[in-house]
C-alpha cells in the first residue's frame, strides 16, 4: 500500500467478507476455507494490500468471526463489522475509509483477482464516477422451467459482472445512503443514484467461489500461475 498523504487519486479497497454462504460446502463460510494453503480471505486481501495504488484496505467481517480475524493477523489492514445484509456491510466498510477519493469494493469470494484488473478499474475512474470489470456473454441463453427449455434469450449487450467495482468515494457513499436496499451489487446502487459506470475488461479467472468445485478450480488456476 502507498504511504499516507492527501491525493485526489488515492484509492482504498473495501473487501466484503461478512457473508455466511454455505453452498461452497465445508464447516465454515467459504471465505475461511483453505485455498492453496491459506484461507480464501487472505488471498483476497493480499492482492489489494500489495498493490502500489491502494492506500488503505478495509475488510468487513461478520461479528461471529472476531476470533478468526484475530488469528489471521492482518497487519496494516483495517476491519469493520458487517451489517444485516450486504448493503449494510458495504456501508460499514465505506465508513472506515479515510483520506482517499476513490474506493474499490470487492467480494471476498473472488480471491483470484489480478493487479491488472485492479489497474483497469482505477484507470477508468479518471473519467467516470464508477467502473467495474465484466465479461461479455458469449454462450447461447435459454429460458427454462428447471427441467426443459422454454425459449431463448438474446445475449446482445449482456455482461457477466465481476468485482472490484470502483467509485468516487463521496458519490458511492451518497448512493448507498439514498438506496432503499435489495441491490444485487454496488453498480446497481450507483446507477440508481445516476452515476455513470464504465465497463472494463474482466478476467475469466476472476471467478466467484460459490460451489464446492469452485475451490478445486481456483487451486488449479493458482498452481498454473505459480508454475507448479
Amino acid at each position: 500500500m502507498t504511504s499516507s498523504g492527501q491525493d485526489a487519486h488515492r484509492a482504498a479497497a473495501v473487501i466484503v467478507a461478512a457473508g455466511r454462504g454455505t453452498r461452497a460446502g465445508g464447516d465454515v463460510p467459504k471465505q475461511w476455507q483453505m485455498l492453496a494453503g491459506m484461507p480464501v480471505v487472505r488471498h483476497s486481501v493480499t492482492v489489494f494490500a500489495d498493490h502500489p495504488r491502494i492506500a488503505q484496505v478495509v475488510v468487513v467481517f461478520h461479528a461471529d468471526d472476531a476470533a478468526r480475524v484475530r488469528d489471521l493477523g492482518l497487519s496494516g489492514v483495517d476491519t469493520a463489522t458487517g451489517g444485516a445484509d450486504r448493503a449494510a456491510s458495504v456501508a460499514a466498510g465505506l465508513a472506515k475509509v479515510r483520506d482517499c477519493a476513490q474506493v474499490l469494493i470487492h467480494d471476498v469470494a473472488r480471491p483470484l483477482v489480478t493487479p491488472e484488473v485492479i489497474d483497469a478499474v482505477l484507470d477508468a475512474l479518471a473519467t467516470h464516477a464508477g467502473a467495474a470489470p465484466a465479461l461479455a456473454v458469449t454462450d447461447a441463453l435459454w429460458t427454462g422451467d428447471g427441467t426443459r427449455v422454454t425459449g431463448t434469450q438474446d445475449r446482445t449487450g449482456l455482461f457477466r459482472a465481476q468485482t472490484p467495482q470502483g467509485f468516487a468515494l463521496d458519490a458511492i457513499r451518497a448512493a448507498h445512503d439514498a438506496h432503499p436496499g435489495g441491490a444485487a451489487d454496488d453498480v446497481e446502487v450507483a446507477r440508481a443514484f445516476g452515476l455513470d459506470v464504465a465497463i472494463v475488461q474482466g478476467d475469466e479467472d476472476n471467478m466467484k467461489i460459490t460451489l464446492p468445485g469452485d475451490l478445486v478450480r481456483a487451486e488449479r488456476i493458482l498452481r498454473g500461475r505459480h508454475g507448479h
